[in-house]
Order: C-alpha cells, then structure tokens, then sequence
C-alpha cells in the first residue's frame, strides 16, 4: 500500500483532476480569487490557469510526487507561488493573514475535517474569503446510504477520499458564513454530490 500511495496513486490523482467536468467547475470559482491566496490541496496546479487577481499563491500540497507534476503549469504564471509541503491540519501561516482560501475537492480526503476547517478560517483575514468546489454527502437518502457503505472500503484506495462528509453542515460549523452557492456544474459521478460556494469569515469590529 505503501508503494501504492506513494507512486501509483499520485499519478491517478493527477489524470483524473484534469477531466472535462472538473475544469468547468474550477472556471466557476477560482477566478473570485483575489489578494494573497492560500489554495489547499495545490496538488498538479489544475486551478493555476484560472486565477486572476493575485499577488501571491501559498501552495499547500504535501505530496512531493504531486506538486511535481505542476513543475510546466507553475512556470508559465505570472504571481509568485510558495510551495507549502504541510497538511491542512497544520497551515504554517499566520493568523489571520491570508485574503481568500481556496479548496477544490480537497476537503473529502483530509484526516479531520473538523480542525482541517479551523486552521482555514484561522488564516483567513476577518471578511476574508473561503472558496470551495468539494463533493460529499448527497441529500437523497439512497444515495447517502449507498455512499456511507462504500467509503470505508473504497477510502484506502483513493488516498482517503469520503464520498459521505456533509460539506455544507461542516463548513456553517467551523463559523462561516455561506455568503453565495453558486449552481455547481454537473459532473459524470453519480456518488460523488457536488458542493460549491463562498464562504465569508466574519467581519468583527
């Protein structure tokens, strides 16, 4: 397994994230982008041609094998990029210092979901901005039922993914506030429900 997750497994992370589908849902949501930006999840770079308004890219990818993949994408951008080889549950960055975060179906694979999301709005500036295309839980009841069975065996094989994490109830939990959800596009992955939107960490005086 060992070998499987360190050479195999990055490689079919890396063919699949650049299907047809997913390259629609990242032109939605990557583009809002803006400031100093912290992506989680960098993987092979897939979102890299869609930012617009940048001044800097944090990088958090703690695969070496997957960000290597990114080495022509990284290249040819015109903003700085900082890889960050660290987990999300350990986001070396200041408080309170990042203007959007962003996460592209990162979140189903991580260990703890729960401090995954406190870390991400610790970084995030007060009225910053967290912008996510995930998938997880579905709101039909077969589905859910069909997508809770087959997580725990399937889980090993696709490098932790959770087909069954309810998005949208985790991220209103960790303190944001979903500002917008914009219609996420379609995908040919019947088991893998869509979950888009902004999330805004609150603006304190």
């Amino acid at each position: 397994m060992n070998w499987y997750s360190t050479h195999l497994l990055p490689r079919l992370i890396n063919r699949s994230m650049g299907s047809k589908d997913l390259q629609i849902a990242r032109a939605n949501i990557v583009g809002l982008a803006e400031g100093v930006v912290l992506e989680v999840g960098f993987g092979s770079g897939y979102n890299l041609p869609f930012y617009r308004n940048m001044e800097r890219l944090y990088a958090l990818e703690p695969s070496r094998a997957l960000y290597d993949y990114a080495a022509e994408r990284t290249s040819s951008v015109g903003f700085p990029i900082t890889w960050l080889p660290h987990s999300i549950e350990a986001i070396p960055l200041p408080d309170n210092s990042i203007d959007t975060v962003l996460s592209t179906w990162t979140l189903c694979s991580v260990p703890d979901l729960a401090v995954a999301l406190k870390e991400i709005y610790r970084v995030l500036k007060p009225g910053g901005k967290f912008l996510y295309v995930e998938h997880g839980q579905s709101p039909k009841k077969l589905l859910a039922t069909v997508q809770k069975l087959l997580t725990p065996i399937g889980r090993h094989f696709t490098g932790n993914c959770h087909l069954d994490r309810n998005m949208g109830a985790a991220i209103t939990k960790a303190g944001f506030t979903v500002k917008e959800l914009p219609a996420a596009a379609k995908t040919e992955r019947p088991l893998a429900f869509p979950y888009q939107g902004v999330a805004i960490k609150p603006q304190y005086s």
